[in-house]
């Protein structure tokens, strides 16, 4: 049966979601020419309406702030032109701006109040303590990255956010200094939940953060009551890690030397949310229990009925191209009505987005196109590494395709240089 219910429609948000991979992967909408001051106006307004008011964002303040804040202005000149994407950007240090309906998300979540002081943690370029500005009190925002720090209190008072006061420090440890809280977001993921951030955090205060492994993560929403944290997982995410303290004590590292996948069969569901563990920013997906699984009793569903619309999942992993000359994937998929999208190439498929280190550098491969209907079948294939990848982005979906396909026993494995 179809998994369904409040905690699957809680998908439909990341309908909207974007990382990097997404930005690299997935096509934008078409734009014939970077926008100008004027065309940044009207861009920003789309953005809102199609993806953020579209994505589920219905708090009337969070949205005319998504309106107000310029975020052309927190990207350097080379990526303004995608400033009014749905999808992550680079932003130098190994670091990136979040997509605009990760932020309108977590915004909405914290509830923000007018008499609220925030403590951010990864300020970045500055765009979330932005947002946040006209919303509440103060926002009080540490970086940890002197460059990016410093780039972004600039931006910041260039721009007149007022209130909002930066550092630079290690966000591990909060700022005591103007302890407690009332929210606390956090755009970077650490292994564990900092207890500095939840000493800091007031009494009915709401902390927002993203926990887990590097490549498997959850967008946590804690609240205080009575001293005690209650927790709500969200959704799965992939958010750069926590550096300094956190890292470094930070007990699962990831192992390029042994790409592999988690959840691949899709069985693990998220605790709160009937949505896929370790699989993150999908778009048009169920998740099917049905005894004709080929692997377990679960399986991936994947729709669309709109060519060129994108129904697909995403999930991480470490690989070394020193090490690992080729990854070998395999996969049961299933197809019904399938048809091209706008693009002749647009068939379901498997992509793959290889990054260096630094994420300056990428390259993709891709398995597939599966072009036909009929029942279970056992798709491979293999795509060369880069010895400069350090880590990579699968994404399986339609691809632009409309119809129907099934996803199950999705597998990853290594093949030595």
């Amino acid at each position: 049966m179809v998994r369904a219910g409040m905690a699957l429609r809680r998908t439909e948000w990341l309908e909207r979601a974007a990382w990097l991979a997404m930005a690299v992967v997935a096509a934008p909408r078409a734009w014939t020419a970077p926008p100008t001051v004027d065309r940044f106006t009207e861009a920003r307004e789309q953005m809102v309406r199609d993806d953020i008011a579209g994505g589920g964002v219905t708090d009337p303040r969070v949205l005319e702030s998504m309106r107000l804040v310029p975020r052309h202005e927190f990207l350097a000149a080379q990526q303004r032109p995608y400033a009014y994407f749905d999808m992550a950007l680079p932003i130098g240090a190994s670091q990136t701006i979040s997509g605009p309906f990760v932020v309108a998300y977590m915004t909405e979540k914290l509830e923000p109040q007018p008499t609220d002081r925030v403590l951010e943690i990864g300020t970045g370029s500055g765009y979330q303590a932005a947002v946040l500005s006209p919303l509440v009190g103060m926002v009080y925002s540490i970086e940890i990255s002197r460059l990016l720090g410093e780039k972004a209190a600039r931006t910041l008072t260039r721009l007149g956010y007022r209130n909002v006061v930066t550092k630079i420090g290690d966000g591990y440890e909060g700022w005591a200094e103007h302890a407690p809280f009332d929210k606390i977001i956090v755009t970077c993921s650490p292994e564990n939940i900092p207890q500095p951030l939840v000493d800091q955090l007031a009494e009915g205060g709401r902390m927002i953060i993203p926990v887990g492994e590097r490549y498997e993560q959850t967008l946590m929403l804690l609240s205080k009551r009575n001293g005690v944290m209650e927790r709500e997982s969200l959704v799965p995410s992939l958010f750069v890690p926590m550096t300094g303290t956190a890292e470094q004590g930070r007990r699962v590292q990831p192992d390029g030397t042994k790409p592999a996948l988690h959840n691949g069969g899709f069985e693990e569901l998220l605790p709160d949310a009937d949505v896929p563990a370790a699989w993150y920013y999908g778009r048009q997906f169920q998740v099917v229990q049905a005894q004709d699984a080929p692997e377990g009793r679960r399986y991936l569903r994947l729709d669309n009925v709109q060519p060129g619309r994108p129904a697909q999942l995403f999930q991480g992993f470490p690989v070394d191209g020193r090490t690992i000359g080729r990854v070998a994937f395999s996969l049961d998929v299933r197809g019904d009505g399938i048809g091209v999208g706008p693009n002749p190439d647009d068939f379901p498929g498997l992509v793959v987005r290889f990054f260096n280190d630094e994420r300056t550098r990428s390259q993709n491969g891709r398995v597939g196109p599966w072009k036909g209907n009929g029942p279970w079948r056992r798709v491979e294939g293999t795509v060369a590494v880069p010895v400069w990848a350090r880590e990579a982005i699968l994404q399986v979906g339609l691809l632009g395709a409309t119809g129907r396909l099934d996803v199950d026993d999705v597998q990853v494995t290594g093949i030595p240089r």
